[in-house]
């Protein structure tokens, strides 16, 4: 049975081309949420297409409350996070996940809304002495589980990002950063076109690619973007500080990365 988990973001969602556009409240949120719902059903039917059993989506950005459920592709199995953990029902049992909308980490030229978590606060994370970003992150959840990220989608930047990380990843291209702040998208039916050809060719491989497995004990290390922010976590087992900036923990598990 090969079980599909779709995570999903919204900065590297077709259509999405100015940072104002995902504001809530804003003008242009109800786009973007439409946009994001037509991206995941695109990756639902691909993974369909390509032979999974079974699909869960899971609604990430900004820990959720983005999807409209009622264009969800009833196919697929919303998960709500019932066990408080907010990589919810991710288990073993998934052959692959996907990440949707995905953009770069922190730094990242010309990448669309760059950022690692914290987009204010946060300069640079790094892993074993290897920076990444959300994409790494989230592959690494995964990997807890013996799973790995087997397709995504988002900005140019973000493609980049994971074919560096994951070999023989498939990924689509919906749109290309050309500053932090704007992009320029591909027409919106050839975005969905490349996510569910790439979802249908991810689920199909006979051979799975190795989840993300950083050597573990890992050594983590934030580097913020002002002393302040940094001093917010400090106090916490485990936490040393490097410098004014800076804080180092060292994790024996793929689920503890973050502080």
């Amino acid at each position: 049975m090969r079980k599909i988990y779709i995570h999903t973001d919204l900065e590297g969602v077709s259509g999405i081309v100015r940072d104002d556009m995902i504001e809530p409240g804003g003008p242009d949120h109800r786009y973007c949420i439409e946009r994001l719902m037509a991206d995941t059903n695109a990756a639902i039917d691909g993974a369909f297409l390509g032979g999974a059993d079974h699909v869960t989506v899971l609604d990430s950005h900004m820990g959720g409350g983005n999807f409209d459920v009622s264009l969800l592709d009833g196919r697929a199995e919303l998960d709500r996070k019932l066990n408080g953990k907010w990589w919810g029902m991710m288990d073993g049992s998934y052959h692959g996940t996907f990440f949707i909308g995905a953009h770069g980490m922190a730094g990242t030229l010309n990448g669309f809304l760059d950022h690692t978590q914290d987009s204010v606060g946060i300069y640079n994370y790094v892993v074993n002495g290897r920076r990444m970003g959300e994409l790494a992150q989230w592959a690494m959840v995964s990997a807890h589980y013996g799973v790995p990220l087997i397709m995504m989608s988002g900005d140019v930047a973000a493609v980049c990002e994971a074919t560096q990380f994951f070999p023989g990843v498939e990924a689509a291209a919906v749109k290309a950063g050309v500053s932090r702040n704007r992009a320029v998208a591909l027409d919106l039916s050839e975005a969905e076109g490349l996510i569910r050809r790439a979802a249908k060719r991810a689920v199909e491989k006979a051979e799975r690619p190795k989840a993300f497995t950083p050597i573990l004990p890992m050594e983590v290390v934030i580097e913020f973007t002002r002393a302040d922010h940094c001093d917010r976590h400090c106090q916490k087992p485990g936490v040393e500080r490097v410098d004014a900036r800076s804080i180092r923990f060292v994790s024996d598990s793929y689920q503890r990365f973050i502080v």
